[in-house]
């Protein structure tokens, strides 16, 4: 990070002496190092978020790996519940992270990621001979993340079936989630009569989803002018493969689910750019580095759903378990 100050730091004191003549080498300086500070911040507070973000897509896509008759269409209310984990809700800074800022009043400091908490200090500095002050990002100070979303699927020939799931914008404390994606099932069971008779099931699925999750940042003014990167977004895409087995008890079945995702990650800052911009381009800047933190990942999680017929409807809750735990209920209506 601190070579990413200094590479910043370089490219201000050029940029500036083309804008704004007789400005000092010092305070040009400054401002690379004040980025670079914003970019490591950047990281520890909004990771957590998309990490949990990518479990919180994961789970309820497939209702059951039984075939159903083509053309059948089956619409569902879901409820997701996202239990936010405590080690993921804080982090540590001390002055020696920093190139710019040192922490108001202390040398070292907990401080909530996007996750956590609504606790907040102080960061402090000094730019074009005016002292740079502003309070830490919340968390989203929620114990569990709670959010509503459609999912229906059409029945296709030779045993697939297509699935697609909406939500609309969630307003969390702080910030924003949003998920979309679809994806196909496809029964193998009904290769082996034998099996399909005994009400077992088997089927697999490849999925697509895009998760948006977006939080309020950094409010940062100096003597130049509004930074601009009052907003931070977790851009998501991640690739679903599953697994599913299923035991039908008249009424009720018993589903068993092994997922494996890929995710890719993207981070930007958003929102109205700052008044500093008319100078410097901090927000194109930021949105350059940031790409070095957008690692992909890869995990994998277990599942254990049940679903329980009352006439065209179905009741279903799940639960899915890995690095997190997410929990899922819903009410559909085969068509």
């Amino acid at each position: 990070m601190r070579k990413s100050g200094i590479i910043i730091g370089l490219f201000a004191a050029f940029f500036f002496t083309q804008k704004v003549k007789g400005q000092s080498a010092t305070d040009l300086e400054q401002i690379g190092y004040l980025l670079s500070d914003a970019l490591l911040y950047s990281e520890q507070y909004i990771v957590p978020a998309t990490d949990a973000a990518v479990y919180q897509a994961s789970a309820a896509w497939v209702m059951s790996p039984k075939k159903r008759k083509k053309w059948d269409v089956n619409l569902g209310l879901h409820t997701n519940i996202f239990l936010v984990p405590k080690a993921d809700r804080s982090f540590q800074i001390q002055n020696s992270d920093f190139q710019f800022f040192e922490i108001e009043g202390a040398t070292s400091a907990t401080v909530p990621t996007a996750l956590g908490n609504d606790n907040q200090v102080y960061l402090v500095g000094e730019l074009g001979g005016e002292q740079v002050r502003f309070k830490t990002p919340e968390g989203i100070n929620q114990e569990t993340v709670i959010y509503p979303y459609l999912q229906g699927g059409i029945e296709l020939p030779y045993g697939f079936e297509f699935i697609a799931r909406y939500s609309t914008k969630t307003k969390l404390k702080r910030g924003d989630y949003q998920v979309y994606g679809f994806g196909l099932k496809h029964n193998f069971s009904q290769y082996f009569p034998k099996v399909e008779a005994k009400n077992i099931h088997f089927a697999a699925a490849a999925i697509y989803s895009k998760e948006d999750i977006s939080f309020d940042f950094l409010d940062i003014n100096t003597a130049y002018g509004n930074l601009g990167i009052n907003n931070l977004n977790g851009l998501v895409d991640t690739y679903h493969f599953q697994l599913s087995a299923s035991k039908e008890f008249k009424r009720f079945e018993l589903i068993g689910n092994f997922i494996v995702n890929h995710s890719s990650f993207e981070y930007v800052v958003s929102g109205d750019k700052g008044s500093i911009e008319e100078i410097f381009p901090v927000q194109n800047v930021i949105n350059d580095l940031l790409k070095r933190i957008a690692k992909d990942k890869t995990n994998v999680l277990g599942e254990i759903s049940g679903r329980f017929q009352i006439s065209k409807f179905y009741l279903q809750s799940s639960i899915a378990f890995g690095k997190f735990v997410n929990g899922n209920i819903g009410v559909q209506y085969q068509f």
